[in-house]
């Protein structure tokens, strides 16, 4: 049980990790996949 709690935690904390660092460095998917052909509001 102390397994699974700790890969609960690790699961979140990468997760959440992950998100602000690309956000941070600019890899959102909207930026990376989008084209001057398409129109972001």
């Amino acid at each position: 049980m102390k397994a699974m709690f700790s890969g609960f935690a690790a699961i979140i904390i990468i997760g959440v990790g992950a998100y602000y660092g690309l956000h941070m460095l600019d890899f959102s998917s909207q930026d990376v996949y989008s084209s001057p052909n398409v129109r972001l509001d």
